[in-house]
């Protein structure tokens, strides 16, 4: 598909949505107004995150004393299962991330309630879910719908079936999905970002999910070299936090 069909497509999309309107109008205003703010102070962070980075393992070591297994190894039946339904469904979406990551932080915080921004095909969905699930705890995933392509129907399609039944679900940008999810559930035990990649953005929901992080919960968001806001926030709220480099790219995480 061309961009500017991919474009049309979307603006169509939002067309026939009144609910999206709200995140239509401020996606308009990013791109006319604020297109320099998705790599506002890019270098300076890239410079940090490189001077604090380590591998998951010793992050899981370090932060939780846990000795981290691969995820291949904990749940070789549930990756295969997965893997092969991503390689089934016809658009692409991300990838997979950090799954010890996500799935540790559940464990060290014997999460019951769990927070994330960003599903896609599902993978740090089911990585949460099959710590959670132990628990019988719930994740709560804000997700925009996939309006620039025929594929809304298969986010978090990796996830079985007989994890669902732990999962709500909630289709808009975050700022419409977040406050819905803060209704049904003050405080939760780990969260994770990994949507709007904008600074004013991150800058938002990182504030809106710290106030509704309890005090020994695990805080994580992906792609923190894109902008300087997750190190900005860190540094605003003297958090001292580590950082992963994983598949060339930055996770942040810390117990609050």
């Amino acid at each position: 598909m061309s961009e500017l069909k991919r474009v049309a497509k979307t603006f169509i999309g939002y067309a026939k949505r009144p609910d999206l309107y709200p995140e239509l109008g401020r996606k308009i205003i990013k791109n006319i107004f604020n297109r320099k703010s998705a790599f506002r102070g890019k270098e300076k962070t890239a410079e940090w995150a490189k001077s604090k980075a380590v591998s998951q393992e010793v992050v899981i070591q370090n932060l939780f004393g846990i000795k981290m297994q691969s995820f291949s190894e904990i749940f070789p039946s549930e990756l295969k299962e997965s893997s092969q339904k991503e390689k089934d469904c016809p658009i692409k979406m991300g990838g997979a991330g950090a799954l010890e990551l996500i799935y540790y932080s559940c464990e060290f915080a014997e999460a019951k309630n769990s927070v994330e921004t960003g599903v896609a095909y599902g993978w740090s969905s089911l990585a949460a879910l099959l710590s959670l699930e132990k628990r019988n705890g719930t994740l709560y995933s804000s997700d925009m719908p996939y309006l620039g392509q025929d594929g809304d129907q298969y986010v978090g399609c990796i996830v079985p079936e007989k994890l669902k039944k732990n999962w709500k679900l909630f289709r808009h940008a975050d700022k419409e999905s977040l406050p819905k999810i803060f209704a049904e559930n003050e405080t939760f035990d780990v969260v994770h970002y990994d949507s709007d990649k904008s600074y004013e953005g991150r800058t938002w929901a990182y504030n809106e999910l710290y106030k509704h992080l309890r005090k020994g919960g695990v805080f994580l968001s992906d792609d923190i070299g894109d902008n300087s806001a997750y190190q900005d926030f860190c540094e605003k709220n003297n958090i001292e936090t580590s950082v992963v480099e994983f598949e060339g790219k930055f996770v942040g995480i810390f117990v609050k």
